[in-house]
C-alpha cells in the first residue's frame, strides 16, 4: 500500500465516497444528469454509468482474488467506452438502481476477502500488476473525486483530510515523468510532494484540496505557481 494509507484506510474511505457520492446523486434531480459536466463531453449520465460499471469491474477484481481466476476488469477499452455510453442512455431510475446495486454488490464481495486473497495479485485496466488490497482505494478515488465532478455542491476540499494527502501522493507519483517538473506545498498542512519530469522543478502551492484539483486536472481555487497560475495539467482519473 501507499506510505499515506492501509487498507483498512482505504476501506473507510471506499465507504465514505460511496456516502458522500449517492448524497450528492440524490441531490440532483434527473434532468441534472442530462447536463454536460466538465469531463470530455460528458453528461452526468455518461459520470454515473462510469461509476456503476467501475464497481461491476472492481467486482471482477474481487473475483479474481478470491478464486485466482483471471477476471480482467473489462473486455477490453472499447467495451468498456461502448458500455458507458449504453448505460447513459438507460432511464435515471434504472440508471440510478444500477449504481447503487453495483456498489452494493462490490462492498459485499470485498468483505469476504481473508488476508491470502487480498494480496493475491490482480490487473488494473492499465494493466499494473498490483495486490488486491489496492482495488478499495482504487473505487475510493473514484467515488471521491466523481462525488465532485457530479457538480452537485461537494468540493475537494469537502473530502477527507488524509484522503486528500493520499490522493496527491498518488497522482504526484503516477504524474512523474509526464510533463513538467514541480514541487507541491500544501498551505494548510505540513506537507511537501514532488512531480519529477521536465525542467527545473516548478514551485505550486495551495491548500490540500486545491493541489488534490489541480493534481487531477480540476478547476483549482487558490493554487498558485511562481508569480502567477500554476502549469495546466490534463484532466487524470
Amino acid at each position: 500500500m501507499g506510505a499515506d494509507r492501509s487498507r483498512a484506510d482505504s476501506l473507510r474511505w471506499t465507504a465514505e465516497g460511496t456516502k458522500t457520492f449517492f448524497g450528492a446523486l440524490d441531490a440532483l434531480p434527473d434532468d441534472r444528469l442530462d447536463r454536460l459536466i466538465a469531463l470530455d463531453g460528458w453528461t452526468g449520465r455518461h459520470l454515473l454509468a462510469h461509476v456503476a460499471a467501475n464497481a461491476d469491474a472492481l467486482v471482477n477484481l474481487a473475483h479474481w482474488a478470491r478464486t485466482g481466476e483471471e477476471t480482467p476488469m473489462y473486455a477490453s477499452p472499447e467495451q468498456r467506452d461502448a458500455d458507458i455510453e449504453a448505460g447513459a442512455v438507460r432511464p435515471a431510475a434504472e440508471l440510478r438502481t444500477w449504481a447503487v446495486r453495483a456498489a452494493e454488490t462490490l462492498d459485499a464481495r470485498l468483505s469476504e476477502l481473508d488476508d491470502r486473497q487480498w494480496a493475491r495479485q490482480v490487473r488494473t485496466a492499465q494493466g499494473r500488476g498490483v495486490p488486491a488490497e489496492e482495488i478499495p482505494w482504487m473505487r475510493a478515488r473514484e467515488v471521491m473525486i466523481h462525488a465532485v465532478d457530479l457538480g452537485a455542491g461537494v468540493g475537494f476540499d469537502d473530502l477527507p483530510a488524509d484522503f486528500r494527502v493520499a490522493l496527491i501522493g498518488d497522482i504526484a507519483a503516477k504524474r512523474s515523468g509526464d510533463g513538467p517538473a514541480l514541487t507541491l506545498t500544501a498551505t494548510d498542512h505540513d506537507r511537501t510532494w514532488a512531480v519529477s519530469g521536465a525542467g527545473d522543478p516548478i514551485p505550486v502551492t495551495g491548500t490540500l484540496g486545491g493541489l488534490a484539483a489541480y493534481l487531477s486536472g480540476r478547476p483549482a481555487h487558490g493554487v498558485t505557481g511562481p508569480g502567477g497560475p500554476a502549469p495546466e495539467l490534463p484532466r487524470w482519473l
